[in-house]
């Protein structure tokens, strides 16, 4: 990344940590994955219990094998391999009583509103209420100037390319773009359009001045 999206990243960061705490949420700022993988172990307690949600940006920067080392930490991980169905999304409603919740957003605005879409809903649930602590990950590629174009963003870009990701047959894998569809399959099912929070400080965004995740 070249000295000018540096620049930028700092600024715009700045700006939108500032943005969530009026929002009453919390905000930090790290320019690499790495700063921002250590920074997060670190607000882990001993002895939590952390729920991973899907989520590639955590993923992308070693996040869970870090977390996986701290002593007394259980991490509640329903992608784990081997699981029957069933088995996932009984730890998806253990995930909603955590300590910790771990995930990333689709997209957040200039003014510190977060946006995001779901497929069951087990994220966008906890986001909102359940685990103790929300900590979001958040590349600085998914800063949007507005509501209208961090929808935009997540329906015409997030979602189709998880669609791919995930080897679903729904029509965005074929055009790339959201068509409304009716799939069985359907990952856009359920918005969710924080604005703030009545708990101070139980979630914290951490933007990373890097390209994450999707």
């Amino acid at each position: 990344m070249d000295t000018h999206q540096i620049v930028w990243n700092e600024m715009v960061a700045k700006q939108i940590v500032q943005h969530l705490d009026k929002r009453r949420m919390e905000g930090s700022y790290a320019p690499n994955g790495a700063q921002a993988r250590d920074e997060i172990t670190a607000m882990i307690p001993p002895g939590a219990k952390v729920y991973r949600c899907g989520s590639m940006t955590t993923a992308g920067i070693g996040l869970w094998e870090k977390i996986a080392q701290l002593p007394g930490v259980e991490i509640i991980d329903p992608y784990q391999p081997g699981l029957s169905p069933e088995q996932a999304m009984e730890l998806r409603r253990q995930g909603m009583i955590a300590d910790v919740m771990i995930a990333s957003s689709n997209a957040i605005t200039l003014d510190g509103r977060l946006v995001n879409l779901d497929g069951t809903g087990n994220r966008v649930a906890a986001m909102c209420f359940g685990p103790k602590k929300v900590i979001l990950v958040v590349g600085m590629n998914k800063v949007a100037p507005d509501l209208e174009s961090a929808m935009a963003r997540v329906k015409h870009y997030a979602a189709p390319v998880n669609v791919i990701r995930a080897g679903f047959n729904n029509p965005c894998k074929e055009n790339g773009l959201c068509i409304d569809c009716k799939s069985p399959q359907r990952i856009c099912n359920l918005w969710s359009i924080i604005e703030g929070h009545m708990i101070k400080g139980r979630i914290h965004v951490k933007l990373v001045g890097e390209n994450l995740g999707y």
